[in-house]
């Protein structure tokens, strides 16, 4: 487990296959569950998430999937290769899956036991039926756990479709591991469930002296008052990892102020990095996390929503405050360094920002680059940044994944001289030996996305990165 980058050669990957909880989600209940609308689950599956998973055995693990493409293709409707419970499932060791995960710390008894007691808790269920699921077999149960179901029609409590999502959860800095603070009680279940996979399951045993976990404030409960402002919440898409010795955290409508001090605290106390840039966006739903505009392409080039990244007007010696009142919000960028007789420095832009990680942090000797969404061409740059223009997931330098609905994005993309290629394509071509994925270079990988992208979240959310190759 060490991640120092965004762009690193990505080696493993923990992911969530979309479950059955997402067919299940309502009209008047999405939003609550952080959807925007509801999605067609089976498009979902098979037409999108598993081009995804494809894609990425096929650059982490290619013995688990080569030779079978053309399998897989004929059993489309039964899709046993992605179902985490069944008995042809890949069982990738780099491309990691949750359920299975949690399938194999239930084997234990103890866990079982204690982890079906604290979901039954927070979902308010009676005692007989927590009986009734300590009695289900570990796989049927890391299934229902998940997804809320006995069965496809039969749901006990809520899904949590925003599992897809792993980024949130918890993000590798080096050789720790930050878990986060979800900001919504949506999302209760969810960060249970992984606290319970990172401290139990083998896979992490040797790292468990090195996950941090995000406090509240001290006697937080002695607060008057349910204040969302007051508590520490922090979520992986508002943390981006520069290099070894830098980290950027987002405060925005998901990461409190209080969530990233503690953070800061954290890292600095545990000397995980020597420095931390935090990002205030607008508390907006537009934005959500700052992975929603802005991710890493190259060591000198990014992916940027224009708006919130140009020099800012405001005055940058007025003193610093995170509190400033929503409708008064504007991007406000300061660095704060674990030596604490550094003074911490503040930044004017994003661009500022980026252009000195790219020269300073990764010794960049070209220029730096920003290719902006919707080819900053208006209203185009808000509609493709609303449907993840931005947010990229890097398989390695220069290598990115996203959405092909991104029309005037994608033509940014060319225009600074990349391949675009669809996933269909690049998949038949490595299948026939045609191409090495080591051979691909400066490409933007696109992905159906008619149902993902209603779910408000690209493959930089849904991804957790457990091991990156140094890009140094």
């Amino acid at each position: 487990m060490n991640v120092n980058s965004e762009i690193g050669t990505l080696r493993k990957v923990l992911i969530h296959s979309p479950d059955s909880g997402l067919g299940q989600v309502v009209p008047s209940k999405a939003q609550d569950w952080l959807f925007e609308d509801i999605v067609h689950l089976s498009t979902l599956r098979k037409d999108e998430y598993d081009y995804y998973i494809k894609l990425l055995m096929y650059f982490l693990d290619p013995v688990k999937i080569k030779g079978k493409l053309s399998d897989i293709e004929a059993e489309k409707n039964n899709r046993c290769f992605f179902k985490p419970d069944h008995v042809q499932f890949h069982h990738s060791d780099n491309v990691i899956e949750i359920q299975s995960l949690l399938a194999n710390i239930l084997e234990n008894s103890i866990i079982k036991n204690n982890l079906v007691a604290a979901v039954c808790a927070i979902e308010g269920c009676n005692y007989r039926l927590q009986q009734q699921l300590t009695e289900k077999e570990p796989i049927k149960l890391a299934k229902i756990i998940l997804s809320g179901s006995f069965d496809d029609e039969h749901m006990i409590f809520a899904p949590i479709p925003n599992l897809i999502f792993t980024r949130d959860l918890g993000v590798v800095i080096n050789n720790h591991l930050l878990l986060n603070k979800p900001a919504k009680k949506a999302r209760s279940r969810e960060s249970l469930i992984m606290r319970y996979i990172f401290f139990n399951h083998p896979l992490f045993t040797t790292y468990q002296q090195n996950i941090l976990e995000i406090p509240d404030p001290i006697q937080h409960f002695l607060r008057p008052g349910e204040d969302e402002e007051q508590r520490a919440t922090l979520e992986g898409g508002d943390i981006m990892i520069v290099n070894n010795n830098h980290v950027l955290i987002g405060c925005s409508e998901r990461t409190s102020p209080y969530g990233a001090n503690e953070a800061i605290k954290l890292l600095f106390k545990y000397k995980v990095v020597e420095k931390v840039s935090v990002i205030k966006i607008p508390s907006k739903r537009d934005f959500m996390h700052i992975d929603t505009i802005f991710t890493q392409v190259k060591r000198n080039v990014w992916v940027i929503l224009s708006s919130v990244a140009k020099q800012l007007q405001t005055d940058v010696h007025e003193p610093v405050s995170f509190f400033t009142p929503p409708e008064q919000q504007t991007t406000e960028i300061i660095q704060f360094y674990r030596d604490q007789q550094r003074t911490p420095k503040r930044f004017s832009s994003l661009e500022e920002l980026l252009n000195d990680v790219s020269k300073n942090d990764l010794q960049s000797k070209e220029e730096t680059q920003f290719i902006y969404s919707g080819n900053n061409v208006f209203p185009y740059d808000s509609r493709e940044q609303w449907t993840d223009s931005c947010n990229l997931l890097a398989l390695k330098e220069g290598v990115v994944l996203g959405y092909d609905r991104n029309d005037k994005t994608i033509k940014a993309f060319l225009d600074k001289g990349f391949e675009v290629k669809k996933v269909a394509e690049i998949l038949e071509a490595i299948e026939t030996d045609q191409l090495n994925v080591q051979e691909i270079k400066d490409t933007l990988i696109l992905l159906p996305s008619a149902e993902l992208s209603r779910a408000r979240g690209g493959f930089h959310c849904m991804s957790l990165p457990l091991l990156r190759d140094n890009i140094d």
